[in-house]
C-alpha cells in the first residue's frame, strides 16, 4: 500500500511565516511565508518520498464545537496582517503544486485531516500527519504517525517522527487517552479549561491508576492530592464536555479526497508573478515534462 503525507496547512503556514525573514515583492507585497511554504513542501517531498500528499486548511469556525462551547478558541490572537495577505496565495500555490487544499466551511481542518488519516489507515495505507498540534497524537497507531516540524525555539532538533511509543514517552499516556488527557488538563491553545491545578504529572498518575476519564470521575473520592476530590466530582459534566471538544472526528463529512495533479503553467506563472526567481527555477527543474492537470 501507499505512503501518504497529510499536512496541517495553517500550522505549517504559521511556521513558514515566523521561520523566514520579512521578504517582499518590489511592490511591497509580503512573500516570506510563501518562500518558506514552497521550501517546506519540497523538503517533505524529497525527504519522505510519499505516494501522495494533501494539505488541509481551515475555512470557517467549528460549528459543532462552538455550539457546545461558544468561547472555543475565542482568545486566539488575530493572524498577522502580512501572513493574512499571503494565505490566499499559499492556497493557490498548494493547488498548483497538485496538493489539492482540502477545506470545508464550518468544519475544522483538524477533523477533516484526522478522519482522512483514519480512513487511509483502514484501507491499509501508511500515513504521516505533518503538524506540531498535539491534538493529532490521538490518531497515532501502527499505521498513522506524526511528523513534527522543527520547534521554532530550537530548530536544530529537526523533523521528528512520533509513533505510539513516542506519544507515550512525550505525554505519558497512549494515543487512545490523549483526548481525555487534554480534557482533564485543559488546552490553552483552544481555550479549553481543565481542572485548575492539574498538570501533566498528576494527570498521568491518575490515568495510570484509573485508566480513563470516566474512571477518574468515578473514583474522585480516592484522588490524590485530596484537594482535587471535590473539584473533580463537581466538574464531572464539564470534563465530559471538554472531551467532546478535544476528540477529533472519526468520520469525515467529505468523501475520501483523492490526490491532485500539478498545474504546471499556473505554478510557473504564480512564482514568476511573485518574483520568486529561485523557486521558479527549481519548479521548472522539478515539474517540466510532467503531465499537467487542467
Amino acid at each position: 500500500m501507499a505512503k501518504w503525507l497529510l499536512l496541517d496547512g495553517y500550522n505549517l503556514a504559521f511556521r513558514a511565516f515566523y521561520g523566514m525573514p520579512e521578504l517582499t515583492r518590489t511592490d511591497g507585497f509580503p512573500t516570506g511565508a510563501l518562500h518558506g511554504w514552497v521550501k517546506t513542501i519540497w523538503r517533505l517531498m524529497d525527504d519522505e518520498r510519499p505516494k501522495s500528499m494533501l494539505v488541509f486548511f481551515d475555512l470557517g469556525g467549528s460549528q459543532d464545537r462552538l455550539a457546545l462551547h461558544p468561547e472555543y478558541k475565542a482568545h486566539r490572537k488575530d493572524t498577522p496582517e502580512p501572513l493574512e495577505k499571503q494565505f490566499p496565495v499559499i492556497k493557490d500555490l498548494t493547488r498548483a503544486m497538485g496538493l489539492v487544499g482540502v477545506e470545508l466551511d464550518g468544519v475544522e481542518s483538524d477533523d477533516l485531516l484526522a478522519a482522512q488519516a483514519r480512513e487511509l489507515a483502514r484501507a491499509g495505507h501508511d500515513v504521516l500527519i505533518v503538524s506540531a498540534d498535539k491534538d493529532f497524537a490521538q490518531c497515532v497507531d501502527e499505521r498513522i504517525k506524526l511528523l513534527l516540524p522543527p520547534p521554532t525555539a530550537n530548530p536544530k532538533l529537526g523533523w521528528r517522527v512520533l509513533d505510539v511509543a513516542g506519544v507515550i514517552e512525550k505525554f505519558g499516556v497512549p494515543p487512545a487517552q490523549i483526548a481525555e488527557y487534554l480534557a482533564l488538563i485543559g488546552d490553552t491553545s483552544d481555550n479549553i479549561r481543565g481542572v485548575n491545578g492539574v498538570g501533566p504529572k498528576t494527570a498521568v498518575k491518575w490515568f495510570t491508576e484509573f485508566q480513563s476519564l470516566e474512571g477518574i470521575i468515578a473514583h474522585a473520592a480516592e484522588l490524590k492530592p485530596e484537594r482535587f476530590r471535590e473539584v473533580v466530582a463537581q466538574q464531572a459534566d464539564a470534563l465530559r464536555l471538554n472531551l467532546k471538544l478535544t476528540t477529533l472526528r472519526a468520520e469525515s463529512p467529505l468523501p475520501m479526497v483523492p490526490p491532485g495533479g500539478v498545474q504546471q503553467s499556473k505554478l510557473f506563472a504564480l512564482l514568476d508573478s511573485l518574483e520568486m526567481k529561485s523557486s521558479l527555477a527549481e519548479a521548472k527543474k522539478r515539474y517540466s515534462g510532467q503531465a499537467e492537470l487542467f
